[in-house]
């Protein structure tokens, strides 16, 4: 592992919900809701884990990533 990569427990993710889960299946809010994600253009921050990355593939049309120093 290179010296200046963080170690895969201390990566985080920043996570926007840009789309409404309304009109959407129960399962994908109930995937929106667990991701932390309450309202529009919210930001949270999430461990980097294989769980984590699954739930946004499974909800990408609704979330995306966020780069870091980008406004929110």
């Amino acid at each position: 592992m290179a010296e200046h990569e963080a170690p895969a427990a201390a990566r985080r993710l920043k996570i926007r919900l840009v789309k409404s889960p309304i009109g959407y299946a129960e399962q994908q809010k109930a995937t929106v809701r667990s991701l932390g994600l309450r309202r529009l253009h919210q930001v949270v921050e999430q461990a980097d884990t294989p769980q984590i990355r699954g739930m946004i593939a499974h909800v990408s049309h609704l979330v995306e990533l966020v780069e870091d120093g980008e406004t929110p």
